[in-house]
């Protein structure tokens, strides 16, 4: 769906680009990281098309980036820009995606179904410049699905969202994944992007210095944590295997969590909750920008 092959992008003096390979998968759902400053924007305006690279190519839906191409794809970049004295349903209405010029009744519906599945289908005729940032965020989505893209290319979707809507959003870009949306997300949320996507790719100053399947990012770390009321009597009976213990709990140096669990029970030790634990796609990201200006969020 997206490829890119030794792409750069030069202001002057600065590379905000270099030497990028990126690769999107048709069906994934890729989450891109990094640092603020380290390039994302710079990528996703020249994969849309808004940005011309230095050199390097960009492939967009199997073909160079075009009219053809962007015709399937739905964008979400830099905030949405609207009319701000006319209603949301009234700019959606004047969009191209929203259906051909004379099907007026194609295009009120395509705008209707929309509006509902960003949560705005009770919006009233209040203009734009009057609605909150999470409202115009939601707007904005709208927008970039009126097409039925096959690709969803977004900027900080969640940007202005209380928790409910995150979540609400969340649930709508997995389900038009399920659906056979390609979804490619640019985000400095990691808690977001490790909830959402399938595949990650991390840009560091302009490098990608990690990409590649979230779950080879997670790896097991050897340690299980187990939650219990009976902390002493847990760390007595299983001695140097403890590696630490906390409040409510302790880990322990286990190769095999259900063994563990056994071996608990039968010391009459209640288990509340036991797992095996992963490192964390914080771990990985921040191991791999080192200690470069702002980091990325958890």
């Amino acid at each position: 769906m997206i490829r890119t092959t030794a792409l750069v992008k030069r202001y002057g003096r600065v590379t905000a680009v270099d030497d990028l390979h990126l690769e999107v998968r048709e069906g994934d759902r890729y989450g891109f990281l990094g640092p603020n400053g380290s390039g994302k924007t710079t990528t996703v305006r020249m994969l849309l098309g808004l940005v011309l690279p230095t050199s390097g190519q960009v492939e967009l839906l199997g073909g160079p980036v075009g009219r053809d191409a962007l015709a399937q794809v739905g964008a979400l970049v830099e905030g949405p820009a609207f009319h701000g004295h006319l209603s949301g349903r009234a700019n959606l209405r004047l969009s191209d995606a929203a259906g051909p010029g004379g099907v007026r009744r194609t295009r009120k519906a395509r705008v209707g179904e929309v509006l509902e599945q960003v949560g705005l289908g009770g919006v009233d005729r209040r203009p734009v410049r009057a609605y909150s940032l999470g409202m115009r965020q939601r707007l904005g989505l709208a927008s970039a699905l009126l097409r039925r893209p096959r690709l969803l290319v977004l900027d900080e979707p969640t940007n202005g969202l209380d928790p409910q809507g995150i979540r609400e959003v969340r649930d709508l870009l997995l389900d038009l994944n399920a659906q056979g949306t390609t979804v490619f997300l640019s985000s400095h949320l990691l808690s977001e992007v490790e909830a959402l996507c399938t595949r990650i790719g991390v840009l560091d100053r302009g490098r990608m210095v990690l990409q590649g399947d979230l779950t080879q990012f997670q790896q097991l770390t050897g340690l299980v944590e187990v939650r219990t009321p009976d902390v002493r009597r847990a760390a007595t009976l299983l001695g140097p295997s403890v590696a630490g213990v906390f409040d409510g709990g302790l880990h322990v140096r286990h190769d095999d969590p259900a063994g563990l669990n056994a071996e608990l029970v039968r010391a009459e030790v209640r288990v509340v909750a036991l797992h095996a634990q992963r490192r964390s796609l914080e771990a990985a990201v921040l191991d791999a920008t080192g200690d470069s200006g702002d980091k990325v969020a958890s």
